[in-house]
């Protein structure tokens, strides 16, 4: 699990959840990866992001976070 930055999970509390008590996101990190259809619980990446054992960056690794409930 990984505790999202306050500046994006401050956004995320704004907006609508994809499911009950979650949402689904894209995360862009500063090097340009992105992450498609990441479960955000509580301001939390919860889980594996598809096909690894480890979520691959760190909170300040984080550029954007973009809601796209992509299921």
């Amino acid at each position: 699990m990984l505790n999202i930055p306050n500046k994006f999970a401050k956004e995320l509390v704004s907006q609508p959840e994809t499911g009950m008590g979650y949402q689904v996101v894209k995360i862009i990190l500063k090097d340009g990866r992105q992450f498609n259809q990441v479960a955000v619980i509580q301001s939390s990446v919860i889980g594996q992001i598809r096909g690894m054992k480890e979520i691959p960056f760190k909170g300040e690794d984080i550029d954007k976070i973009i809601l796209t409930h992509e299921k």
